[in-house]
């Protein structure tokens, strides 16, 4: 997955016209490593988003902005809107992001 590596960038994945899924993540967040090794399994099989991981602790302004308080969370962006988002403190499933990802399907 590719990492945030700017605000710049961040403002230019937010305007595409292609979705994008924002993961909030830190190396320190132990249910962030629990999705971990499901990642690129779910980035294949949802091939019209385009996947951002941003670290909390680089980009927490980011974090503030978007109300994310805990970590792994996601939300979705496409021209410049907010189309969804799976924000919480709890640790997250395969089946919940997959949930969430086909929810954003649907709204299309």
């Amino acid at each position: 997955m590719e990492a945030l590596q700017s605000l710049d960038q961040l403002e230019q994945l937010q305007q595409s016209k292609q979705p994008v899924i924002l993961m909030f993540t830190a190396d320190w967040c132990p249910d962030c490593r629990v999705i971990e090794p499901f990642l690129p399994e779910l980035e294949e099989q949802y091939t019209t988003y385009k996947f951002i991981s941003v670290d909390r602790d680089d980009f927490i302004e980011v974090c503030q902005e978007h109300d994310v308080f805990g970590i792994p969370s996601f939300i979705a962006f496409q021209d410049g809107k907010e189309i969804g988002r799976f924000v919480s403190k709890l640790r997250k499933s395969k089946e919940e992001i997959t949930d969430f990802l086909d929810s954003l399907s649907n709204q299309s």
